[in-house]
């Protein structure tokens, strides 16, 4: 899932893709909230809550979002040198190595909770996973071509009130079934990435309040599931390309 990019790649592999990480980020959003009291994957709502703080004149709480927003660009910025490094470099499995890299510091940042090395009051945890969501979201973004995104519902909802238009269009209007099925996929890929978010979202929760301390563990663990067969496949690739 994380070894093809952009051309490369179907809607099988993005629809696979895209719903594995949908439904981690859901999870980690809810958990976040519920943890810290902030949405690290929803900066929509976190720059509205930065101008409202503003404008009442509540200054740290307004840079207190504008901080988490400021996060998830610097995730962003990340994964893209980290996947510029990689074509550069020849190594298919950059966007792996990102995912990886998530699943790490979700680890760490687990261990540290475990260990109480965070006050009660602390915001790097909510800061780390603002960091991450936007990591995570550019690694999709990247690789699919702008196909998908895992924590941008916000676009997600707006590509999929598109598709249901061009999907309903169709049946007014004749259209080869190449373009058909190409609309319904389309449909069912948005569709599918939205409710595994929503999905993501209350299995975190469940987990969250009956094993608090193994969630981030737990995350950590899928992530790693995910990134791990990509680097797999790079070394084989590079392998059998040393032995030829």
């Amino acid at each position: 899932m994380l070894f093809q990019e952009q051309e490369k790649r179907n809607f099988v592999t993005n629809r696979r893709l895209g719903s594995s990480l949908a439904m981690i980020a859901g999870a980690i959003n809810v958990a976040g909230f519920m943890d810290f009291g902030y949405y690290c994957a929803n900066m929509t709502g976190n720059a509205s809550a930065m101008a409202l703080n503003l404008q009442d004149g509540k200054l740290l709480d307004g840079f207190r979002a504008m901080e988490l927003s400021g996060s998830f660009v610097l995730g962003a910025v990340v994964c893209t040198f980290l996947v510029n490094r990689g074509r550069r470099r020849h190594w298919h499995a950059a966007y792996a190595f990102s995912i990886l890299l998530e699943a790490v510091m979700l680890a760490l940042l687990g261990l540290a909770s475990a260990f109480m090395l965070f006050g009660p009051h602390s915001f790097i945890p909510a800061l780390t996973l603002c960091f991450l969501m936007g990591l995570q979201n550019a690694t999709v973004t990247r690789i699919s071509g702008s196909v998908v995104r895992t924590t941008h519902i916000t676009g997600m909802l707006t590509d999929l009130g598109m598709e249901i238009a061009d999907w309903l269009d169709a049946w007014r209007h004749k259209i080869g079934p190449e373009h058909r099925y190409t609309i319904t996929q389309r449909l069912r890929l948005h569709l599918q990435i939205i409710c595994c978010f929503i999905g993501g979202g209350v299995v975190g929760a469940f987990v969250y309040h009956v094993w608090p301390t193994y969630f981030l563990f737990v995350t950590a663990a899928l992530l790693a599931s995910c990134a791990l067969p990509g680097m797999v496949a790079n070394s084989l690739t590079s392998f059998a390309k040393r032995q030829t």
